[in-house]
């Protein structure tokens, strides 16, 4: 709870920064706060569950793990915001608290001991979303991608909160351990299980899972890539993570329906996002698709849910921090550009060697190529499925896997063995520590993946 009322005091204080005009501390201040949060979490709130306001706020590992990632995401999203938003000098206040309050969403998301609570984080990220994706004003895209967001998420909400009220018409509490309890009976009404598709429907949409993905590659184009930067890292593992939280408390795992659902959407979701990647020459749409596909591979740990919250934290951060690494690099290469084609990248490699480097080694991790995490995380993650009895599965995520090579080694080679466009413009410190931390970050966990899967193993 401390948590959650230090990174809102945070969004607070860069609004009042902007009142006193103290707009260079902004972002300074923010990351220097953010990793007091962070501190925090790890020596205080991370090995005493702890439960606030009658079970609407529940700290666990579980929570606590997830938020101390999302704060890690949250510092690098805010650091490369330094650059992106510099001719809008005047609106940098705006743009940085919609963040904050968009991480406080999020921890209130896996932090959320009652659907109530859990409703209002998913609103709180949502409208944050709607407006950055909306936030490029004079640009149509960005008004396209704005309105679609938003009136998609509307929806997903709507569903959401449908089947939180059929959950409640069946269990009579809103109360996160209650129903877990109760969720077990032989004789819960027949609306329980549909309350909690419907809330599984719209978790779904969320994290673009196949069929429910069509707004993600229109959205991911529209939106400014700082935006899109945040959609495709930090929003996806809330999502997922809080999918996994509220499966695991409605006791799904116990439904063979819900498992044979999980395994068609998550083959889908893997196939659909791999072969249309292959077909994109816009980066970010691209990596809208891939964003698809490995919400696939997330979706795995559902079939093995009382065991697989250290592998689902592991992959999140694998995938987290190759996307950060990769976006760094894009916003660099694409900055006033009037797109994000692939040529934008021709003869990178040559002209910003350290750039070329990085984003091989993020598009190689998202692979699931060794050293990176990215092999490591489908490693445990198929390891896991397999000894489960799922071996379908992890035969059609490992045939995904080698087409998902196809999409990535285009941009490389275009880094690599094209002519530069232009002439090179100056790289921004900034840039170049994101993606070589998160890439370094990385490979550390990679090579010592028990730094991460013991926290919650």
């Amino acid at each position: 709870m401390n948590t959650l009322i230090a990174i809102t005091g945070l969004g607070v204080l860069c609004l009042l920064f902007e009142i006193l005009n103290f707009r260079k501390a902004i972002i300074p201040i923010t990351i220097i706060g953010l990793l007091a949060v962070l501190g925090f979490i790890t020596m205080s709130e991370y090995n005493t569950p702890m439960s606030y306001y009658n079970n609407m706020i529940v700290v666990t590992q579980f929570s606590s793990s997830f938020s101390a990632l999302f704060i890690i995401l949250t510092v690098f999203l805010i650091a490369l915001s330094h650059d992106f938003y510099e001719e809008h000098q005047t609106k940098i206040s705006d743009f940085i608290a919609i963040k904050i309050f968009m991480l406080a969403g999020g921890v209130a998301m896996v932090s959320f001991g009652n659907l109530a609570m859990f409703f209002l984080g998913i609103e709180i990220l949502s409208i944050s979303l709607y407006i950055l994706a909306a936030s490029d004003r004079l640009n149509i895209k960005s008004n396209e991608a704005g309105m679609k967001y938003f009136l998609m998420g509307s929806f997903a909400s709507g569903i959401i909160l449908f089947g939180i009220c059929l959950i409640y018409g069946a269990m009579g509490t809103f109360d996160i351990a209650e129903i877990t309890d109760w969720s077990q009976s032989a004789e819960l009404p027949s609306w329980f299980p549909i309350g909690v598709t419907l809330v599984t429907i719209g978790m779904l949409f969320k994290i673009a899972a196949v069929p429910f993905h069509f707004w993600a590659p229109d959205v991911y184009e529209g939106s400014p890539t700082m935006t899109t930067a945040t959609m495709s890292t930090l929003v996806k593992v809330i999502a997922i993570a809080t999918l996994f939280k509220i499966m695991t408390a409605m006791n799904a795992e116990l439904s063979d329906a819900f498992i044979n659902i999980i395994i068609v959407i998550s083959i889908a979701s893997m196939t659909v996002g791999n072969i249309m990647a292959l077909r994109q020459n816009n980066v970010k749409r691209m990596l809208a698709f891939s964003g698809i596909s490995h919400a696939g591979f997330m979706l795995m740990t559902l079939l093995t849910m009382s065991s697989s919250s250290a592998s689902l934290l592991y992959y999140a951060a694998a995938y987290s921090l190759a996307g950060i690494a990769a976006f760094a690099v894009i916003l660099y290469a694409c900055k006033n550009k009037n797109n994000e084609d692939i040529t934008n990248f021709n003869g990178l490699g040559k002209t910003s060697p350290i750039l070329a480097a990085t984003l091989t080694a993020a598009l190689l991790s998202m692979a699931g190529i060794p050293i990176f995490a990215g092999f490591f995380a489908k490693l445990f993650l198929f390891n896991q499925t397999i000894q489960a009895g799922y071996l379908i599965i992890v035969i059609a995520a490992v045939i995904n896997s080698i087409i998902s090579v196809g999409y990535y080694f285009k941009l490389i080679l275009a880094m690599y063995t094209k002519e530069p466009n232009e002439e090179v413009t100056k790289i921004p410190f900034v840039i170049h520590a994101v993606a070589l931390v998160s890439i370094v970050l990385n490979i550390a966990i990679g090579l010592f993946p028990s730094a991460v899967l013991d926290l919650l193993g």
